[in-house]
This record gives C-alpha cells, structure tokens and sequence, in this order.
C-alpha cells in the first residue's frame, strides 16, 4: 500500500464494502480514490473490465454532494444507472436527457437538490444547454467524473466535438474534483485530455493495458473471398461462444450478419444508420444474451458491459491500435481465455486513410471565423448562431472552432485574415497525419513478428518485459523479446522527448534493437532504424518536461 493510500485506507476499505460489497480492491482503484479524498484531479487509465466504474461510485459516496458523471451514450447511461439501482439501490440515481420528460428533468434537479440523489447522469450535450448548466451548477456537485474520457481529445480515436468545451463546462460547475477515465490512451490523449479538461495538477494512474487471457492474432489474406471465408470460420471455430465481428463499412456487416447467420448463429447487425429504437434493443438483446455474434461497425462500442464475450473477429483493419485495442478489450471480461483475430488484407489500410479527419475547405472556414469574430461568445447558443451566421452545418462549424481555439492555445495565428484561415488548416492537416501514421502503425502491427501483445504495449508507452507466450507469434516460436535497453546505454527511453531536424519534436513511444518509434507533433508517428539515427544524429534528446512525463 503506497503512503498516499495509507491515511485513507480504512475509510475506503469499509465504504467499498458495505455499500459494493468487496473485500479487496483492483489495482489502481484505491490510489485513485486516495488522490480524490485529498482533492485532486484523477486521469485513470484502465483496461475494460478493470472497475473504473468503482472508482467514480465509491467516490461519490466518500465525497458529500451530488456526483455529476458525464457519458456519452444513452445506452451506456442506462446501464450504469441499471447497475447501481439492482446492486446498490441506496444510492440513487437519475438522468437528464432527451429520454426524458421535462417534467421528469425538474423532479431529478430537485431529488438533487434536496440530497436524495448521488449520482447525476448527463450527456456532454446536455451540459452544453445554458439551462441545464445553470440548474447542475448551483447544485454545487462536489465530484465529476467523465467516462470515456478520450473523446475529449482531438487526437482520440473516438473524438465527439461536444466533448471538447467540457473544461470550460465544469469550471462554470464550480471547478469540483474530475475523475477522468478511458481504458486505452496513448501519450498525446493523455496530454491533451488532462489540458483539455483543465486538471489541476493531477494524478494519472496508469495500471497497464496487458490482458493476460486475450490472445492477439493476425490472419493474411490476399483476396475479398479469402477474407470472408476466414471470418467465417472464425466465428465457426468459436465453438458457440459469444462475439463481435466488427467491420469498417454498414454494407460490410450487414453482409456478414447474412453469412453468420447463415451458420445457425442468432445474429443482429448494428451500425449508426440503424434507427436508435433498432440500435437499442440489438444492444438490449446482446447484453440479455439473446443474440450470440453481433457484426457491427465501430459504432458498437462504449458501453459493451458483457462479461462473456469468447473473441472479436476484425474483418477489416480498423484505422488505427487505439480503435483496435478499446474494440478487442471487450472479449474476456470474465477472466477466461478469449480471442482477438484480425483478418488482415493490406488493401484494407486505405480504408483507414480514407475515413481520417478531412481538412476543412477555405471558405467554410472563413466563414465560420468572420462569424465567430462578429458575435458575443458569451452570448446563449453561441456557436450555434455562428453555424447559422457562417451558413455552415454545426459539426463543421464546431470543428472549425475547436481547431481554431487549438491553434490559439499553441500561440499561433488568430483573426480573420488569410493567416488565421491557413493556421486552422494546417492544424487539420496535422490531424490527419497523425491519422495516417496511425494506419501505418496497424500495418506494422498486423504484419510484425514481434510479441503482438509487446507491440500493442509499445504503442502505448509501456515497457515490455516480457512474452504474453499466447499469441500467433508467441505459440509458434517467431517472436522475440524486443530490446528494452537494458543491455547497453541508449539515449532514448520510452516516453522521452526528442527533436529531429525535419520532422520537429516529438515523444519516443517504443524501442526495440535496431529501430525507435516516435510520435511527432507534427507528423504523427514514425518508426526509425537506430543505426541510421546514430550514424547520421538524426534524433537529439531533450530537457524532459512535465507533459512529457
């Protein structure tokens, strides 16, 4: 027990087991429940399945207030919500959003208001209406927690524009403690999610991204036949179990909920074109165990709580190790062995150049930058009035402002003039190099004959010391340890801060024997041979800085 922990110790012990009824806590809930009690700002970053959800309950109880947890799907909302009310149903909960009535939305402010509530659930849309911010703020909560937290990052995976205001958001909530969480966070999300969010010096426990009982494999193929008849035996060598083929387009996973079907599993699609009402009750049916495979697109995701799930099947290759990795990590939740299979066929990676961030056209930005200068930002429905003003759609609209404001926090260009309009598209083309690295880095992946599990980890910044021993390459004997630098002195480390003359500074992410791979700011991410950085200087080690840590 670290000496943070110890003076809260006992206190936490008996919270989590008289209101959760465990005995002993999993890595990295005690730390953080510590560092919430001492009135710090938490960043936690856990595998699926590990119990961050504990963390923010368990919380909410030791803090007096009400709890604002901020999520970003209904259905995940519901659940959470669900859990509480069967296992816990002392500590109440209630949701503002648009499933509900308004009339419902007053009765929950004032449960709140009176005490009777502990927990306040809201979508980062919710908290965008001046209204409902007003109503939660003078509620004075005394914890929020934001689930899924690498949507609040413009370099995540799974970025949601809406996201992007919420420091703002919770300053005007009063500035409360923030328990940030995501289970898969590569360097430049961690940094960007703790400045996005404001966190006050905090704490960031990272308590390892290995699952030990998911075994990592690449199948190659060279035609769309091979490919659909290697999926499909895949789910037939499932032996039954329950799983998740995930595809790249809605035409690809209905075809492939046809063919699964076909095999006499109980199978549903599920893709964001389907009708919410349709997509709720397939996540529904699933959850209940009423389907067996789900083929889906990567809008199956955030709120898969099923602890079952015996392997996800990729039938593409999805854009980039972060999707993959939070996709993969919804298999085996149980603790039992389960499989992660990516059916690999390499004219699958320009999918993934294709779907990356576009950069927006000169005139909408403009647009969206004379209007923005034109109207009071403290004004109510601002950005939606720039939207109408500019005669741009909202998303475009909110995108173009979220990249602007970016380039104003780095320094760089602000107005309405042509410079201001170019530093808005360079910083969108910085974007979607750094979405393009990220296809390179799943091709390196997908075709390694490393540890997959090690190159997974690398990617993420942790040190690999060791073989998972099941994946493809480690039950067939090709994989090899990679360097970790223990056997000479290297200037590089993971998570150093270097500079590289044309490519600018940058972050080393892994280091095997003969190659370092760096994630650059402006160019995303390359894998360099060392021999050729040392003969020829081509990376310079820099001063380490807090962010970089």
């Amino acid at each position: 027990m670290s000496d943070a922990v110890q003076p809260h110790a006992e206190r936490i012990r008996r919270t989590v087991k008289r209101f959760f009824g465990h005995d002993a806590l999993l890595p990295g809930q005690a730390e953080t429940l510590a560092a919430v009690l001492e009135g710090k700002d938490v960043l936690l970053i856990s595998p699926t399945g590990s119990g961050k959800s504990l963390t923010y309950q368990a919380a909410g109880v030791l803090l007096e207030g009400v709890t604002v947890v901020v999520s970003p799907l209904l259905a995940l909302q519901q659940d959470q919500m669900a859990g509480l009310g069967e296992r816990h149903p002392e500590l109440r909960a209630a949701r503002l959003s648009s499933a509900e009535t308004e009339a419902q939305r007053a009765q929950s402010l004032e449960r709140a208001r009176t005490g009777e509530l502990e927990f306040l659930f809201l979508s980062p849309e919710q908290l965008g209406n001046d209204e409902v911010r007003a109503a939660v703020a003078a509620l004075a909560p005394s914890l929020v927690a934001v689930d899924e937290a690498h949507c609040v990052s413009s370099w995540g995976h799974d970025f949601r524009p809406d996201y992007f205001r919420l420091g703002d958001i919770i300053a005007e909530l009063g500035s409360p403690p923030v328990i940030a969480m995501t289970a898969t966070a590569a360097l430049p999300v961690r940094e960007d999610i703790v400045d996005r969010l404001r966190l006050r010096d905090p704490q960031v426990i990272v308590t390892g991204f290995e699952r030990e009982n998911l075994a990592l494999g690449v199948v190659r193929v060279t035609t769309p036949e091979d490919q659909r008849r290697t999926v499909l035996d895949l789910v037939a060598d499932g032996e039954g179990g329950t799983g998740i083929v995930y595809c790249r387009t809605r035409r690809s996973a209905e075809e492939y909920a046809e063919d699964v079907a076909a095999l006499g599993r109980r199978t549903a699609v599920y893709h964001a074109g389907l009708p919410q009402r349709r997509r709720r009750e397939v996540h529904e049916a699933f959850l209940a165990g009423d389907f067996d495979i789900i083929a889906a697109t990567s809008a199956f995701g955030m709120g898969i709580d099923k602890p079952d799930i015996r392997f996800v099947v990729h039938a593409q290759v999805p854009e980039s190790p972060d999707t993959y990795y939070q996709e993969v990590g919804r298999a085996g939740r149980d603790g039992e062995p389960a499989l992660a299979a990516l059916v690999y066929r390499s004219e699958d990676l320009s999918l993934g150049r294709f779907f990356s961030g576009g950069v927006p056209n000169a005139e909408d930005t403009a647009a969206v930058l004379r209007a923005a200068a034109a109207i009071d930002p403290s004004s109510s429905g601002w950005r939606r009035q720039v939207s109408d003003r500019a005669g741009v759609g909202v998303r475009t609209s909110a995108r173009i402002l979220n990249l602007a404001e970016q380039v104003a926090e780095s320094g760089g260009r602000t107005g309405t003039g042509k410079r201001a309009v170019a530093a808005v598209l360079e910083r969108a083309e910085a974007h979607r190099r750094l979405q393009h690295s990220r296809v390179d880095m799943m091709r390196g992946y997908a075709e390694t004959t490393r540890c997959r599990s090690g190159y997974l980890l690398g990617y993420f910044g942790e040190p690999v010391t060791r073989l998972c021993g099941i994946c493809d390459n480690c039950r067939t004997g090709v994989a090899e340890l990679a360097w970790d630098g223990a056997e000479k002195s290297s200037p590089f480390t993971p998570q150093s801060p270097v500079t590289h003359d044309a490519f600018g500074p940058g972050v080393v992410t892994d280091l095997e024997e003969d190659r370092v791979t760096v994630l650059f700011e402006d160019v995303g991410y390359k894998t360099l041979a060392l021999d050729l950085v040392e003969e020829r200087s081509l990376l310079e080690p820099v001063a380490d800085s807090p962010t970089s840590s």
